[in-house]
C-alpha cells in the first residue's frame, strides 16, 4: 500500500532530494543554469535561517513529490511582511495530479496564517500554463517588470558580509 502524501516542512536531510527537483526545474528555465552547490547553499542558507523562508515538501515516505520555497522580506508599499515565492516544482514523475496546486494551497494557508500581506512571483512569460495555473489560485498579473543584475564573482566578493 503506498504510503500517504503529507506537506510539511523541509530539513537538512531533505537537500539532496530538493537539490535535485531544483535541477530539473532550472533545467527547463532559459533564464537560469543548474548548479548543484549552489541549489544546495541556497536551500541550506533558508533552512538553516527560518527567519529568511520556509520550504515546504510533499512526502510521501522519506520520499518528496515536489517542493515550494517562499521567502520572507518587507514591503514599504505594503507597510510589513511579505513573501516572494521563489520555487514551486513537482517531481516529473508525479506532475499533472494536482500537487502542485497542494503545495501552493498550502502556501497560501501558512501565509495567511502568519500575517503576511502580499505574496509575489515571477513566471516564465513565454508559456501560458504555468500563468494559468497561478491564476487559478487567485494570482494577478502585475504591471511590474521585473529587471535583475547579476554581480561578477570579482564584485561580490569585495560586497559586505549579510549580517
Amino acid at each position: 500500500m503506498p504510503e500517504k502524501l503529507h506537506i510539511e516542512p523541509a530539513t537538512l536531510d531533505d537537500l539532496p532530494q530538493l537539490a535535485d527537483l531544483l535541477y530539473d526545474l532550472f533545467s527547463h528555465e532559459a533564464d537560469f543554469i543548474p548548479n548543484r552547490e549552489k541549489q544546495m547553499r541556497g536551500l541550506q542558507l533558508i533552512l538553516e535561517q527560518p527567519s529568511r523562508g520556509r520550504i515546504f515538501v510533499l512526502r510521501s515516505g522519506a520520499r518528496i513529490i515536489g517542493m515550494i520555497n517562499l521567502l520572507i522580506t518587507i514591503s514599504t508599499a505594503e507597510g510589513g511582511f511579505v513573501l516572494i515565492l521563489e520555487d514551486l516544482v513537482v517531481h516529473s514523475d508525479h506532475r499533472g495530479q494536482g500537487y502542485g496546486g497542494r503545495l501552493l494551497e498550502h502556501a497560501l494557508d501558512y501565509a495567511r496564517s502568519k500575517g503576511f500581506l502580499r505574496i509575489t512571483l515571477l513566471t516564465d512569460k513565454m508559456e501560458n500554463r504555468p500563468r494559468e495555473f497561478y491564476e487559478h489560485h487567485g494570482f494577478r498579473q502585475s504591471g511590474m517588470v521585473p529587471m535583475r543584475y547579476y554581480f561578477t564573482p570579482h564584485e561580490a566578493k569585495e560586497a559586505p558580509s549579510h549580517g
